[in-house]
């Protein structure tokens, strides 16, 4: 599968931006969907995940209730709806797609996209 993130760009704090993941190659529906981020000088971190089904979401303690992974099967896109956003939301952010499960690991070995970078400004 190959993926194409979108949807970054420069935003004042507390606003929101709304990132899109698009997925091509392949069944879209087979892939458990993840959202991560990388800030300047610091390690990749997992941001949220959901199942292929669409059922089960999980995210980060920083995402819990600012952000919201969501999917579009018809659309193969995965999308990321960040609210409330804070300076130390800055980072380059990934998608990533496995076929395994949800779990961080299962990611490390999948595909991901290129990045699309997110700036907050406080």
């Amino acid at each position: 599968v190959q993926l194409q993130a979108s949807g970054g760009g420069l935003v004042e704090a507390g606003g929101s931006l709304r990132l899109s993941c698009a997925a091509s190659g392949v069944a879209f529906r087979l892939y458990n969907m993840g959202w991560f981020r990388q800030a300047p000088g610091k390690e990749r971190e997992f941001v949220a995940v959901i199942s292929r089904s669409g059922t089960t979401t999980q995210y980060a303690d920083s995402a819990k209730g600012r952000f919201t992974i969501s999917r579009d099967v018809a659309k193969n896109a995965v999308y990321l709806q960040m609210n409330s956003l804070k300076p130390e939301d800055t980072a380059l952010y990934y998608c990533a797609a496995n076929r395994i499960g949800t779990a961080i690991r299962w990611f490390e070995d999948g595909a991901w996209g290129q990045g699309t970078l997110v700036t907050v400004s406080s």
